[in-house]
């Protein structure tokens, strides 16, 4: 595994796990692995409903689920560094706060050290998101869980603009004899299950119309307001050729459509500064109704990627300045 120089979530471009299309039904995420490798902080649970110990069994079909959904390893050693054992504990906790949006697995490298060999683990603690079976690693040091969950979310966040937006099954309480079911649909919040079935579909205007509904429902829904956002930021995009659209946007600086398009796309790619930094100038440079449309786009964006974003903070103080 290509190791990259960085130490928070924020410093990773995942737009290298941009997947071409939305995900089919759930594969191996259904399976509820289990196992005989060692728990975190000693505990002799072996899972959870979306967490799980690894082992050289459970190993692959957990891999496998990365296929559905996204899979966040966890590497760690309570012999060698105690506080990494807490780390993957409060991992797994956030696995369960999340509920599918991805499955925790961890690795005690005591305990399975073939694992840590194969991914060619460097040191502990490491947290590897794995997502069509592409790991890149997140974090390489123990932190806070409110630093964590934060990150995660940002994570997540990234992820779920660029289209990645299944989920898992619940690990935990297969039936005995149970196994991998191809045919099982992922878990998803029954509020938003109509508006996710119809991404899975590539329908984007029936998301649009099913997050609108739920929005106008319960305006102070933020979940429902994200998904909303997203939902219209996959709508516009539809099949733009991003070349076009650049070299469109580069003939004429002026043209509010041209340059909105291009800041869609770059935001679906992960370049999520770049987005932003082009509608905060373009704010600066028309006036009025236009600018009012084009604050508004922005602000659309600052949705999709989430306000605890500091790229998010960044861009409303940005904004705040273009504007005043």
């Amino acid at each position: 595994m290509t190791q990259q120089p960085f130490s928070r979530p924020g410093a990773v471009d995942l737009s290298a796990l941009k997947r071409p299309a939305p995900a089919g039904p759930a594969g191996p995420g259904a399976a509820r692995p289990g196992g005989s490798g060692g728990a975190p902080g000693g505990s002799p649970a072996q899972g959870g409903a979306y967490w799980v110990a690894l082992d050289e069994q459970n190993f692959q079909t957990v891999l496998e689920a990365s296929m559905s959904a996204p899979v966040f390893l966890v590497f760690f050693s309570p012999s060698r560094m105690p506080e990494s054992a807490t780390l993957a504990d409060d991992v797994a906790t956030l696995a369960e706060e999340f509920t599918g949006r991805f499955v925790a697995g961890l690795v005690d490298i005591d305990a399975v050290p073939q694992i840590a060999q194969a991914m060619q683990i460097p040191s502990v603690p490491l947290v590897v998101a794995v997502v069509d079976g592409r790991p890149v690693p997140l974090l390489q040091d123990v932190v806070p869980l409110e630093e964590l969950r934060t990150a995660f979310t940002q994570v997540l966040q990234q992820l779920t603009a660029q289209g990645v937006t299944g989920r898992h099954q619940p690990l935990a309480g297969a039936s005995a004899g149970g196994g991998d079911d191809p045919d099982a649909e992922p878990a998803v919040d029954p509020r938003f299950a109509p508006a996710e079935d119809a991404l899975q579909r590539g329908d984007a205007a029936g998301a649009v119309a099913e997050y609108r509904r739920l929005v106008d429902a319960n305006p102070a829904d933020a979940e429902a307001a994200a998904g909303l956002a997203r939902a219209q930021l996959l709508e516009r995009a539809g099949t733009a050729d991003l070349a076009e659209a650049r070299a469109a946007a580069a003939a004429d600086p002026d043209d509010v459509d041209a340059q909105l398009l291009v800041a869609d796309l770059d935001l679906l790619g992960g370049h999520v500064e770049d987005s932003f930094g082009r509608l905060v100038g373009l704010v600066r440079r028309t006036r009025e109704g236009e600018r009012d449309r084009v604050r508004e786009h922005l602000i659309s964006l600052f949705t999709v990627v989430g306000n605890a974003d500091p790229r998010v903070q960044r861009g409303r103080q940005d904004l705040a300045s273009a504007l005043f």
